[in-house]
């Protein structure tokens, strides 16, 4: 699987590809409750490479306030 960033209008998303196939698109930050992006490309890349670690492991996916917090994510 592959991690890449890509800009959005309002700052960063990233995707997570299998085989050329995104299986991942997060154009904002999830959990929170405004519909925000990225505030920089580093913030979308350490969501998302925690959110590859989490199916590399067979683990859900699931992004929580505490993982945001745990990896200094801005908001």
């Amino acid at each position: 699987m592959t991690l890449n960033s890509f800009k959005t209008s309002t700052g960063w998303g990233y995707t997570i590809s299998q085989n050329k196939k995104i299986i991942i698109k997060q154009t904002i930050i999830p959990v929170i409750e405004n519909n925000s992006s990225f505030k920089t490309e580093s913030d979308a890349l350490k969501v998302g490479q925690l959110v590859l670690e989490k199916l590399n492991n067979n683990i859900s996916p699931t992004v929580t306030k505490n993982d945001l917090n745990l990896l200094s994510i801005k908001l």
